[in-house]
């Protein structure tokens, strides 16, 4: 589950106009304590994973701290099977490795924090199905790139079933400009040589999105190409290759429903409407007082990945023009390429017309910052699912 950004709590004055009078009315919002600095909790149940539970505190929009990390807290993992899994931590951030879970037993996140015993609610870890497809799909030359998800069909197809997703990406990007050849000051001519700098990398990301999704409206409740995100056809992500490997759980109706409510609270459509932190669902309770808890943490037997890949020649992609940005000499002299070397410059084109009548020579020189494409954070250690040519299922 993605971070949860410090939720709003603290209502915006609202301006009401009164179309009689004209006058503007200030409206004070009433907000009570208890919504003041909750707990806010998030981490799933995995296993055979390692697991990761964070710990915050809410917070005013004009707090000068982006995030209140709750640090020193004792947080487990727990089963009705006498299992228990303790967490290291780090800076609010909480690990441990589970083993595999017994698909009868029920499992829960025990945590204490401030003086305060907190718990979520036990349940049985949830089976996920293996995904289908994930495609692109660019309904317009004009339009973005969508990225839609098929499950394979439900293993319970006469019930509504709910799916979260994430993913991870991996594309490849390219230098500003390329060269085989460099200048040769012992003989000021040019000299073939390939593979100077790298010229090709790849970069990774994890997704800025996650995505839920229900099976109610979909015959036989089986979600079929679900949206999941959007890629700009002028992103740099689709020039030359872009991979995804998408991440999908299954997860119950009140997960679904809380990640819906947070989704809504976070989003710009929020405002005088938006719910309060303390009217979020949430299956996890305060046992030592009536404090309220921010956060849902859900439970999988299994989780199901898959890895698509999109080539720039399916879709109609859109490179923006750019200005040559290299140092070009149309009548080049030799001070000039002396010069160029001396600054640090390479060179890229050598055009000499001398011997014809008015033939001048052409020279163009890039910085290795052009020329590398490292100096684009990128990293050039060919991932090893890079040679595969089709889609795969894990």
């Amino acid at each position: 589950m993605k971070q949860i950004k410090s939720l709003y709590f603290v209502l915006c004055l609202m301006a009401c106009v009164c179309s009689l009078s004209g006058c503007i009315e200030e409206y004070e919002a009433d907000i009570s304590e208890e919504d003041s600095d909750l707990l806010v909790v998030e981490g799933t149940i995995y296993s055979l994973h390692w697991n990761t539970f964070i710990l915050s505190r809410t917070q005013a929009l004009n707090s000068s701290y982006s995030r209140q990390m709750v640090r020193g807290a004792k947080v487990s993992v727990r089963g009705s099977d006498g299992s228990e899994y303790k967490t290291l931590s780090n800076d609010g951030f909480y690990f441990c490795w589970i083993d595999a879970l017994a698909p009868d037993a029920e499992y829960y996140l025990h945590i204490e924090a401030d003086g305060e015993v907190y718990e979520s609610e036990p349940q049985k870890p949830l089976r996920t199905e293996k995904i289908a497809d994930v495609r692109g799909v660019q309904n317009t030359p004009e339009s973005h790139i969508d990225v839609l998800v098929t499950p394979d069909p439900p293993f319970e197809s006469g019930k509504t079933n709910y799916y979260a997703w994430t993913y991870d990406e991996t594309w490849e990007v390219h230098a500003d400009y390329t060269t085989t050849i460099y200048f040769d000051t012992s003989i000021m001519k040019p000299v073939f040589k390939a593979n100077q700098f790298p010229e090709r990398g790849w970069k990774d990301a994890a997704g800025t999105t996650s995505t839920v999704g229900a099976s109610l409206s979909y015959e036989g409740q089986h979600i079929r190409r679900l949206k999941m995100y959007e890629l700009d056809r002028s992103d740099e992500r689709v020039y030359y290759r872009y991979s995804g490997l998408v991440h999908q759980r299954a997860i119950t109706k009140a997960e679904y429903e809380y990640e819906l409510a947070r989704h809504q609270a976070g989003s710009e459509m929020g405002g005088l409407f938006t719910p309060l932190p303390s009217a979020l669902p949430t299956n996890i309770r305060c046992l030592t007082s009536q404090k309220h808890v921010i956060g849902y943490v859900g439970c999988s037997l299994n989780t199901t990945d898959y890895r698509f890949f999109l080539n720039p020649e399916d879709f109609t992609i859109y490179i923006p023009p750019r200005k040559d940005e290299r140092t070009i000499f149309e009548n080049t002299s030799d001070a000039d390429c002396r010069q160029m070397v001396r600054e640090g410059k390479y060179l890229c084109e050598w055009e000499d017309k001398r011997m014809e009548p008015n033939g001048k020579l052409r020279t163009a020189w890039a910085t290795e910052i052009q020329l590398d494409v490292r100096y684009k954070s990128a990293y050039i250690e060919e991932p090893d699912f890079w040679s595969l040519t089709e889609n795969v299922s894990y």
